[in-house]
Formats: C-alpha cells, structure tokens, sequence
C-alpha cells in the first residue's frame, strides 16, 4: 500500500490533531479532578474512582481495538471518534455523575479503537525502515495534549463552569471524524481483512517475538509507573512545596515526553527501533540511579524527573513501530493488546510503588531498574527488528 508523499504528510498532521482532541480529553481529568468534583457535588474519590473504571478498560482493547483486522482500519479509526463524540455529549446534555462516569468510559473506549486503527493503518501506509518517524509524530499528540489542550481546558472551565469543555470536544472530535473521513481512502480487502478476533489472538499467541514484545512493555509501563505514582508524594515530603513543584512538574514532565517524541522522530530509523529501545531502557536505568542523588534540592529533582520521563517516552515509542511489524496479518489486534499490557504494567505498578514507598525512593527506583533489565533482557533475546 503506498501514497504519495504530500498526501501522507496531511494525513500525519490530522493524526496528531487529532490524538491531540482525544488525549485532551484522557489527560484533562487528573488536573482536574477537584474541580468536576466539586462541580458535581460528590467527594473526589468518585472521580477517582471513575478514572480507575476507565483505566481499567484497557484491560479489555483487544474486543475495541481488533475491530480495524475485521472492518478495516478507516473504519476503525471513524468507529472509534464516533464512541468519543458520544462520550463527550452526554455530560453536555446530563451535566452529572453518571454520565460524567459514561463520558469516561466512551472517550477511553474511543481511544482503544481510534489508537491501533491509526497504527496499524500506519504500518500498512509506510515502510517499516521510516515508520518510526511516522509514528513518532503522532505521538506528539500525547505531549501536546498536556501542554497545549489541558491549558486550554482549564482557560474554559475558568470562565464557563466544569462542563465547558466537553461541547468543544464534542465538536472538535465531530469535525476530525469528518476530516478522516473524507481524507483517507476506502478500506481495501487487503487493509480490513476479514480476520476474527479469535483467530488474531491466536496468531499472537503462537508467535514468540509478539509475546515477547508485550512483555517488554508490560515490565517497561511497570517499572515507570513504580516511580510515577509516587514522584508528588516524594517532592511534597522532600521539600514541602507542594503546588510550586507539582506545578513545575507537571511542565518538566510534559516537556519531557515531547523531547522523547521528537528524539524518536529524529533518531530511531536510523539507528534501529530494537536497538533504540535498548538504549532507552538502560538510559532510563541511569535516570533511576540519578534521581535520589539529584533529588537533594527541587532544580535537581526537576533535572532528575525530566531524565526520568524523556527515557522512558523514548522507550515507549521507539516500542511502537517494532510492534506493529511482528505480526502484519493481525496488527490492529496486537496494537490493541500492547494497550492492555501497557495497562496491566501501570496496574501492577502503581500497587507495587505504593507498597515499596514505605521504604523510601531509593527502593522505587531500585526495583525500576529490575524491571527494566528484565524487560532488556527479554528484548535482546526474544525479538529482532
């Protein structure tokens, strides 16, 4: 399947905008979470509890995300804009806890479909010698989403309530869903296929550099959600600067992933996407054994979060572009499943980061960079590009 270029390089820029609209909306919520509670009238463990529901969604991609092996992935990636549209107009027409719950499920059930639709179509469009920059620019879509749409949300609900946003992500999803639409071309035999979700899961099942690479994610999202769910616990106790370095976290943070995004974009063609996850792994490891040491002030532990952070999104999406080559026939179905050992790894590692905190920092880092050897380990012996 080929395109010419011009019309591959309008198609990369609706990607990112919009993955920018739908991650907007997945990220928007953390800030946040004060805010919708209060507006709706319920403690915010409600909320919480409604993000936990919707992360746990991920558990389940391969029954929303296969969907583009069966139906093709222009299908798949419209299908998937369509639930988020949905999503984000219940809470303008029911502005309560309920619907603002629903709104949390159909917006994440959206991004299962809409995400490894775009992927696989992706790795059906470019060569796998230049995917990785492909990729890479729609990841940009993440990281902008938190420095550029969560700004921006936040500007509405400042002047219009709690329920401000959503219209506007309704309508700009409506509008991306249109543009695809009319943009990409008919799913072909070729691009759709016909294979069933049983028969996709089997084909990942029987091969070992496919099963390998979801472990390697799964130990990689564990060990960086180790350290992450517990970095504002460790910068309040460590400096008692609670909103001054959360806040400034939050932009090292986002800085982070977009300087790992464009480093992938830059580099991971060229110097191969299983030798870049390699070297994000162990990078990441040197970023643990920094972070105690640099954490001795808030500059430092800045410094030291954002070695953290753009390791690991480096890591991450260098990971992309070798997954959706291992298993061509069924890439739709095994993207939607390296959501789900994403996920299960961000389980297991916020449950295991909390337990070892008692302990202290050191010990979260420490088992990071077990995890992350682990997953080095499988990746060198296991998968090849």
């Amino acid at each position: 399947m080929t395109t010419p270029r011009p019309r591959l390089r309008f198609q990369l820029i609706a990607f990112f905008l919009t993955r920018t609209i739908i991650n907007t909306m997945y990220r928007m919520v953390y800030p946040f979470m004060t805010v919708f509670a209060r507006g709706m009238g319920v403690p915010v463990g409600e909320v919480a509890a409604a993000v936990a529901a919707r992360s746990a969604l991920g558990l389940a991609a391969p029954l929303l995300g296969s969907s583009a092996d069966r139906r093709g992935r222009k299908r798949g990636m419209v299908l998937g804009l369509g639930v988020f549209v949905a999503g984000a107009a219940v809470v303008v027409l029911r502005p309560m806890y309920f619907p603002f719950v629903a709104a949390l499920l159909l917006t994440g059930a959206g991004k299962i479909a809409f995400d490894p639709a775009m992927q696989a179509y992706l790795g059906d469009l470019v060569g796998y010698q230049r995917r990785g920059q492909a990729i890479a620019l729609t990841e940009i879509g993440w990281s902008l989403a938190f420095l550029v749409g969560v700004p921006l949300m936040g500007w509405l609900i400042a002047r219009g309530g709690w329920t401000a946003p959503f219209p506007w992500l309704a309508g700009l999803g409506a509008a991306a869903a249109l543009m695809l639409w009319r943009m990409l071309p008919r799913d072909t035999r070729k691009a759709g296929g016909s294979l069933s979700l049983a028969d996709g899961l089997r084909r990942i099942v029987l091969h070992r550099a496919a099963l390998a690479g979801l472990a390697v994610g799964l130990l990689a999202s564990a060990a960086n959600e180790i350290v992450n769910i517990v970095f504002g616990v460790w910068l309040e106790v460590s400096f008692g600067l609670q909103v001054v370095a959360l806040g400034a976290a939050a932009a090292v943070i986002g800085l982070a992933e977009l300087s790992g995004e464009g480093l992938v974009a830059t580099t991971v063609d060229r110097i191969g996407k299983r030798r870049a996850i390699a070297i994000g792994l162990i990078l990441n490891c040197g970023a643990c054994l920094l972070l105690p040491v640099l954490g001795q002030s808030v500059p430092g532990a800045l410094l030291g979060l954002f070695c953290f952070y753009i390791t690991f999104e480096f890591t991450l999406v260098s990971s992309i572009p070798l997954m959706t080559e291992l298993v061509p026939e069924a890439r739709a179905t095994l993207m939607s499943g390296n959501i789900s050992a994403l996920s299960a790894g961000r389980v297991l590692g916020a449950a295991a980061g909390l337990a070892l905190y008692s302990e202290g920092m050191r010990t979260n880092t420490l088992a990071t960079i077990l995890l992350n050897m682990a997953a080095l380990a499988i990746l060198l012996t296991l998968v090849r590009d």
